[in-house]
């Protein structure tokens, strides 16, 4: 591999879009986007309801259709695109290289999560009963004004353990903001209309990476997913659980950022071939 990139280089015309999960931003990708930042043109959107994009106003189900059509924009505008995705980023990811298999060089998800899948392997397997409960906790809460307990309820769920108390004024702020948009993101990745043989289409080779800590959703997920993805490598952390790419960035960053080169230097170098 060393070789390959030594000999072909790249083109700056094969853009990298991060994407970030639910109640982050595309600040969370920035050690990624140190790494890449001189070889190509890296791209951090933030998704609608968080950071600096839009607000959602639209019907719950239809804000992950509404997102991948909006990074499917910026995959427009490129020749190539390698896209990242973490959480809900990655099922964003997936459905963007559904869309548009013609542009996507690569695609790196760090424990993505669309959760139809997960409901048509088993709504009573612990898996589904999960995401069920957490969902129903924030409708809940939300329904009765509370907010803040939602997103406790969150970041305590896909953290793994009671981490809400440990942040700061500013983070709980941000993410309790973000807490109506992350209830549609729910009703979205559970009734989405892509069910799990269609992810058999994706056609870009895919870096699927988790962490052995994770939770029971996000494990069968990643079996269901890269059980029928045509292409898919994959990379197990010991130490990270569902929020690796936050809580160890450089070492999740690290293996997405040869990923990328690789595939991009091998697409330069099929096209020298045919020239």
């Amino acid at each position: 591999m060393k070789a390959l990139l030594a000999t072909t280089g790249w083109s700056r015309a094969q853009a990298v879009i991060c994407l970030h999960a639910s109640g982050s931003s595309g600040a969370q990708w920035r050690t990624l986007a140190r790494m890449l930042q001189h070889e190509f043109d890296v791209l951090t959107p933030d998704l609608y309801g968080h950071g600096s994009a839009p607000a959602w106003h639209g019907t719950p189900a239809d804000v992950l259709a509404a997102d991948a059509s909006r990074v499917a924009r910026l995959v427009a505008s490129a020749e190539q695109v390698h896209l990242v995705g973490h959480s809900y980023g990655g099922a964003v990811a997936l459905q963007v290289a559904l869309r548009h298999p013609a542009r996507i060089a690569s695609v790196s998800v760090y424990e993505p999560v669309p959760m139809r899948i997960l409901f048509d392997y088993g709504a009573r397997h612990r898996a589904a009963a999960e995401v069920a409960d957490v969902a129903g906790t924030i409708r809940r809460e939300l329904n009765g004004g509370s907010t803040e307990r939602a997103a406790q309820r969150f970041v305590d769920y896909w953290w793994g353990a009671p981490q809400w108390a440990t942040l700061d004024a500013m983070q709980r702020a941000a993410i309790t903001a973000c807490m109506p948009v992350i209830r549609d993101h729910f009703a979205a990745l559970t009734h989405a209309a892509t069910r799990l043989g269609d992810y058999r289409r994706v056609d870009a080779p895919v870096l699927y990476l988790r962490g052995r800590t994770t939770r029971a959703s996000a494990r069968r997920m990643a079996e269901l997913l890269q059980s029928v993805l045509p292409r898919v490598e994959s990379v197990t952390f010991a130490a990270p659980g569902h929020l690796g790419p936050m809580t160890h960035a450089a070492l999740v960053a690290e293996p997405i950022a040869q990923f990328v080169r690789w595939h991009a230097a091998a697409r330069v170098q099929r096209l020298r071939n045919a020239a």
